[in-house]
């Protein structure tokens, strides 16, 4: 389960630093019980977020039943996925 205040205090963090790697490693440090996955927006297909942002959204995801898949329920979720939104080009 992923409560409302760890959500938004994530979310609060992510707003402020740079996505990538090294954010979801600085919040597994803050909490070790949700497991955190950092990948581009435009890799996921078969989930819609729970958060949108301007540069990223939120997924959650569940690791019920012994294999890792996208939930939208927040008591069932184990986990977060935080996908950026690439700036897309413009092309002259």
């Amino acid at each position: 389960m992923i409560c409302e205040q760890d959500l938004e205090n994530i979310i609060a963090i992510l707003k402020k630093g740079e996505l990538g790697d090294t954010i979801t490693r600085d919040l597994k440090a803050k909490w070790p019980d949700i497991h955190f996955t950092y990948c581009l927006d435009d890799d996921i297909s078969a989930a819609l977020p729970v958060r949108e942002y301007e540069t990223f959204n939120i997924y959650f995801v569940s690791g019920s039943g012994g294999c890792i898949s996208f939930t939208s329920s927040a008591e069932l979720a184990t986990g977060l996925v935080i996908a950026e939104i690439e700036e897309e080009w413009e092309m002259a």
